[in-house]
This record gives structure tokens, sequence and C-alpha cells, in this order.
């Protein structure tokens, strides 16, 4: 699957940060865009069912790396289901949300991890289980073992979170971050190497050694 993001715009100073498309997928009411938009701006409040694919991008600064999320909120209701297959192609990570209160979207965040996987091979994109809605415990259907079994089983990352008490939201996002963060750094790692090999192979051991300058 084609990658998006990753490096700076073509034209972009060096400093600034890379890109990486994140999507967020799952049923209808279950929170999606409201934890888009408290995380982004820091807002709560009642939101209208997602049309098609609404669009965010936010800086996420982790003290000293950062990068750019390109946030893809898609539309949750069935009808919009074969449409939103176009906006997660090329996504580098993907948060699965859920609502603790409805077990019926717990199984269908599970649906969803099945269609990115047929986008893209299991473990190429990053992906969060989100259990949205903690603020509504006492309504919970989805208990946090049941969320963190499953979570385990596909090798995801897992959290619960408020988007209305703004509870744990940014620490989802910045989780997929450095995660992201950490792939990149394990990639370029393995460039390195295969770089220096080629050096020297191709060189005396004198030059080989001169190439990390």
């Amino acid at each position: 699957m084609a990658q998006a993001g990753r490096v700076p715009s073509p034209g972009a100073g060096l400093d600034q940060p890379c890109v990486f498309k994140l999507v967020l997928l799952g049923s209808g009411s279950v929170g999606k865009s409201s934890l888009a938009l408290r995380y982004v701006k820091n807002d709560f409040k009642s939101i209208l069912p997602t049309v098609g694919c609404a669009f965010f991008t936010k800086v996420v600064d982790l003290g000293t790396k950062s990068l750019k999320f390109e946030i893809w909120d898609t539309a949750g209701q069935e009808k919009y289901h074969s449409i939103c297959h176009l906006y997660f192609r090329g996504a580098n990570a993907a948060l699965l949300v859920y609502d603790i209160t409805r077990k019926d979207s717990f199984c269908k965040a599970q649906q969803w991890l099945k269609d990115l996987e047929r986008e893209s091979p299991p473990g190429e994109v990053v992906v969060m289980l989100v259990g949205n809605k903690t603020d509504l415990g006492e309504q919970r259907e989805v208990t946090l073992q049941e969320g963190k079994e499953f979570a385990e089983s596909k090798r995801l990352l897992f959290m619960e979170a408020s988007a209305k008490l703004n509870h744990q939201v940014t620490e989802v996002f910045n989780a997929v971050a450095w995660e992201l963060l950490q792939r990149e750094e394990r990639k370029e790692g393995r460039q390195q190497r295969g770089d220096a090999g080629l050096a020297l192979n191709g060189s005396s051991a004198g030059q080989a050694r001169c190439c990390p300058h």
C-alpha cells in the first residue's frame, strides 16, 4: 500500500515536521468527531453525523521531536461504508473507535479492522483501539478487559478515553505519534546500516570509516 507523508512536503524547510495520515474508523455516534475536535481544538460540543469525511491537521510536539497529523474523520453510517475505504487507503495510522456503552460498536470496530487489513498488510499501519465515553461508565457494555484482550490478540495499541471530559484524549494521539516516530527511526537505522554495508563493500576500509562524517 502506498504510504502517505512521512517526509516534509516538497519545498518545505528541513525543520518542517514529517507528515502522517491518521484515519478515525468506527460506527456512527461513537465519538470519532468529538475525539478529533477535542484533540485539535480542545473543544467539545454536540456534532451532527459526519457526511463522507472531515479533515483536521495538527502539529504534535513531543519534546525533542515533532510531527504533523493529517486526521481523516470518516463517517460511521453504513451508507458511507464503501466510500470510507477511499479515505483510509495510504494511511500511516488508524484509531478504531467504539462506544463502551454499545457492544455492537465494539463488534463493528473489529469489522473495520478487517477492512483495514484488506487495504494493507497487518502491522504496516499503526492501529490503536479506543474505547470512548468512559464518562458513561455506569452504562458500560464492553469491559476494559474485553477491549484490552482483543487489542493484545491483534497487536494493537489500546486505551479508553472520554472526549467529553477530555480524559486521555491527548494521550491516545500522542501514543500513536510516538509509535510512528519509533518506526521511522528503526526504518532509518536499517537504511543507514544498508548504506554502510554498501560503502564497505565498495570502498576501502579507510574510506568506509569516513562515511559517518
